[in-house]
């Protein structure tokens, strides 16, 4: 009786382990699974016999960890699928302005920003920060605006190093500040890659920009 339950757990154990040996290792691990019922049934006592359901609870479990790990590398397969669909897609993106709200980068040229205003708001507010969080600028600007195109200068006129900066909108009404947000600039886009399954986006400055947080995309000027 011993060896029948000695038998029985190592069969169990081996089923539970397939999971995470992966897809190279069912073959071997089922032939090991064969190997131990047929160890089973030499070694059961002919007086108490191991029932046929325990078999089939042994042989189901196996079954049921074999398919998921076959589910999981087809799920792997299909997503590997879908990352580079969605890069061929993306590659029309190349040479274009894409929108987000990460940092941008400046290196001489104007960056362009999107200008979100509160509503009700009587005066809005222009707040640039550099890579340390610190305001470099403050402007009022139009309460119709759209666009706004930072030159990368100080609120003194002064140009500023170049690096990465980022801008936000505080909207006032009658002198108390009514909303604060991010705004989004524009980035022109050479080229797609994938890291890690995730596609990312490289502008002309190096910076890299996650596919999902482009939220909008336009030609260059001009």
């Amino acid at each position: 009786m011993d060896s029948v339950t000695s038998a029985t757990a190592t069969a169990t154990a081996t089923a539970n382990s397939v999971n995470a040996s992966g897809q190279q290792m069912i073959s071997s691990d089922f032939e090991t699974f064969l190997q131990m019922l047929s160890t089973q049934l030499r070694n059961q006592d002919p007086l108490n016999p191991v029932e046929s359901a325990d078999f089939a609870v042994q042989l189901a479990t196996f079954s049921s960890v074999e398919q998921q790990v076959l589910t999981n590398n087809l799920l792997e397969s299909l997503t590997g699928q879908m990352v580079s669909s969605s890069m061929s897609d993306l590659a029309s993106w190349v040479g274009m302005q894409a929108r987000s709200a990460n940092a941008a980068s400046w290196q001489g040229e104007a960056i362009s920003v999107s200008a979100n205003v509160a509503e009700g708001a009587d005066t809005a507010i222009l707040v640039v920060r550099n890579a340390a969080g610190n305001p470099v600028f403050e402007g009022q600007v139009a309460l119709d605006s759209d666009t706004l195109d930072w030159p990368g200068i100080d609120s003194n006129g002064a140009t500023l190093p170049h690096g990465r900066y980022s801008f936000e909108m505080q909207s006032y009404a009658e002198g108390e500040l009514i909303a604060s947000e991010a705004l989004e600039s524009y980035a022109p886009i050479t080229e797609a890659r994938i890291s890690n399954g995730e596609v990312l986006l490289v502008t002309a400055s190096g910076e890299l920009i996650a596919s999902g947080d482009v939220t909008g995309l336009r030609l260059p000027p001009g």
